[in-house]
């Protein structure tokens, strides 16, 4: 059965991917194969309801390709300051990240199908949602990320990563409300609006505030709070990069 038309879950495959993933928290594949391995009937349906909106019948027509966009650093570095772009550009360089870097990484085939376009575009998204959401690429940030994600598209994956990657910042930082915060991000995915729906090639020109008005990104409370709980896990040797596939 091709990976495209595959709906089964895999729970061996995931096992194997997450433990591959707490042993190098910065390969990032693992994440995209634990993803895939749990992502059952997930995606058709998170499909299926871009199709119902007006911004995903035109995506889905014309083809576009947000990675072209993202991919246009000259573009995005002429956008001024204090809107979603710009915003994207400056995390981007200050990370020393690319959206190709993140495509070699994805375990997503080349085809034509229209699921797999859609996996793509929710792939280039992902340092967009870093953004909006408020966290960033340190462990305690990625968990956050990834159970705001989970409320949002019910990717059982994600679930699993917050779990495990909570379990381990906890045990190494005794006392600090990591759970809170975790759970908190699932909380904000919930009462958020539906973000995988958005029109981003034309929000990148937005101040970032209007566009968390416009989806209800409220603040995180919890997470700021905890600095030292990010600075000493991002100083045992890397975090892990937890990207958005579909």
């Amino acid at each position: 059965m091709s990976q495209t038309a595959d709906t089964r879950r895999h729970p061996i495959a995931a096992y194997r991917a997450m433990r591959n993933l707490l042993r190098d928290r910065e390969d990032t594949r693992q994440v995209f194969l634990l993803i895939d391995a749990l992502r059952g009937k997930t995606t058709l349906r998170q499909l299926a309801r871009f199709r119902e909106t007006e911004i995903g019948r035109a995506a889905l027509a014309d083809r576009r390709r947000l990675f072209d966009r993202l991919d246009d650093r000259a573009s995005l570095e002429a956008l001024p300051a204090g809107t979603l772009g710009r915003a994207y550009y400056d995390f981007m360089a200050a990370e020393n990240l690319s959206a190709e870097g993140l495509v070699k990484a994805s375990t997503i085939p080349q085809s034509t199908d229209d699921i797999i376009w859609f996996r793509e575009r929710n792939r280039e998204m992902h340092d967009l949602l870093h953004i909006v959401r408020g966290y960033g690429r340190d462990p305690l940030g990625e968990a956050c990320l990834v159970a705001f994600s989970y409320a949002q598209t019910g990717q059982l994956g994600f679930a699993v990563i917050a779990l495990f990657a909570g379990r381990r910042i906890a045990q190494a930082r005794p006392g600090q409300p990591i759970w809170r915060a975790i759970f908190e991000g699932y909380r904000r995915g919930r009462s958020a609006g539906w973000l995988i729906g958005a029109d981003w090639e034309a929000l990148l020109s937005r101040p970032v505030e209007a566009v968390r008005k416009q989806f209800a990104v409220r603040p995180a409370s919890c997470y700021p709070k905890i600095p030292a709980a990010r600075d000493a896990d991002a100083g045992e040797g890397g975090r892990p990069v937890t990207p958005m596939p579909a």
